[in-house]
């Protein structure tokens, strides 16, 4: 590491600020994505900020929790990043990925007040307490279901045979989608996740991604009619899916039809499963990784709620994310400039010791504060509750059923995507 390029102390003036972008070295390889937390201690040791080529052709890294926090809440730095991001190339591939930027760049992730706030409050009404209390049978019932068909089988994948198809089958619900629908979405899913996790995405993964992003919104684009069609008929009947919370939106004037209102259909579907699955399969593994631990939350199921903040915090789902810098500024001794990217690693804000004690120890019993990844301030996850709740669910289920569950293989087969850390399979046997 190159500690010339590294503040001589927090937060200093404008005349002591060190000008150099010298690259950190480089850090996304595959032992990074088999386990990206060494890596991380050792960005965090030498200093809070670096500059990488590795990301987006060029970003601040920023390692302390004090620092992401801090980021995550402040309108200085922008949500609005799909720019550089998506239309990077000749002028041949920009004028190719026009539609994907169109309907990317409406989501809400990635707007800034008051847009976001605008678009926010319009979601809003569908992850009340009192609607996801309702729902909560419904979760129960399609958990209970899957974990029917693997009944008598010793052996299985749990993240294909529950922790995949549950968030999908949940999110496509509360939206009103249809079920039949459910493996295009996935798939689709998968090409945006793979755009999205790529820090140096090329032209056939931006492609790709278009193409399943126009996919999804074609088939939510007929949905919606059908729904409003149903509505003309039958004015008078409540809809109390997010779909019916949009339409309503829609019809008052809060969000606008077309790119807008589809945007925000296909960003619930992707960030409402890509998340709450990976929750699922990295705090299974991390519970069965650690008996003692596992043992504990069946001798105390009440631990439950605590025990998933701390599966959060200890292997998060999104280890990171990405924010514009508005104006000319000094973070840590950094000189950056307007249009900077600065990308918070959420993943080693959750591991700082200067926040945690003993941060790569798993403990359920653990009450130091919140994690970071559900985000922090105007973006913090719409969904964080509904994400809790389907987990809550799940385990709970898992804890009456197999409490005597292990793990098959002691080394997992991580995905290779650096922002959502996920599981590509995680074999288990549960012992009669």
């Amino acid at each position: 590491m190159n500690t010339a390029t590294l503040s001589v102390r927090a937060n200093p003036g404008p005349d002591t600020a060190i000008e150099l972008r010298d690259p950190c070295p480089p850090i996304l390889d595959a032992a990074f994505l088999r386990n990206p937390y060494p890596a991380y201690h050792r960005l965090r040791a030498a200093g809070p900020i670096h500059w990488s080529e590795e990301f987006f052709g060029g970003a601040w890294l920023l390692t302390r929790h004090e620092d992401v926090e801090a980021v995550l809440r402040d309108p200085l730095y922008s949500a609005r990043r799909t720019g550089g991001w998506v239309m990077r190339g000749s002028e041949d591939e920009r004028q190719a990925l026009c539609p994907f930027q169109r309907l990317f760049s409406r989501a809400m992730l990635f707007l800034d007040a008051p847009d976001h706030m605008r678009l926010r409050q319009a979601l809003n009404a569908g992850f009340r307490p009192a609607a996801l209390r309702a729902f909560a049978g419904t979760i129960e019932q399609m958990a209970t279901g899957l974990m029917d068909r693997l009944e008598g089988t010793e052996q299985f994948d749990f993240m294909e045979g529950i922790a995949k198809p549950l968030p999908a089958m949940v999110i496509a619900s509360l939206l009103g989608a249809d079920a039949g629908d459910q493996p295009d979405f996935l798939a689709w899913s998968e090409d945006l996740a793979a755009f999205i996790g790529s820090p140096a995405p090329d032209q056939g993964l931006k492609r790709r991604a278009q193409a399943s992003l126009l996919k999804m919104s074609a088939a939510f684009e007929a949905l919606l009619a059908r729904r409003r069609a149903q509505h003309a008929t039958r004015p008078q009947t409540e809809q109390t899916d997010l779909i019916g919370h949009l339409l309503h939106a829609e019809a008052e004037g809060r969000i606008e039809a077309g790119p807008e209102l589809l945007a925000q259909c296909a960003m619930l579907l992707f960030a409402g499963h890509e998340t709450t699955r990976n929750l699922l399969g990295n705090g299974l593994h991390a519970l069965l990784s650690h008996p003692e631990q596992w043992q504990r939350l069946r001798q105390s199921p009440e631990l439950l709620p605590n025990a998933l903040r701390e599966l959060l915090r200890y292997e998060s789902p999104v280890q990171y994310t990405g924010r514009r810098v508005t104006t000319d500024m000094v973070l840590n001794g950094r000189r950056m400039q307007r249009g900077d990217l600065v990308v918070p690693l959420i993943g080693a804000a959750n591991r700082d010791p200067a926040r945690y004690r003993n941060p790569d120890e798993l403990d359920i019993t653990r009450r130091e504060g919140s994690h970071l990844s559900f985000g922090h301030g105007p973006h913090v996850c719409i969904g964080a509750a509904l994400t809790l709740m389907e987990a809550e669910i799940a385990f709970r289920a898992l804890l009456t059923r197999w409490p005597g569950l292990e793990l098959v293989e002691s080394e997992p087969h991580w995905n290779s995507n650096p922002v959502y850390r996920g599981l590509a399979s995680l074999q288990v046997r549960h012992l009669s």
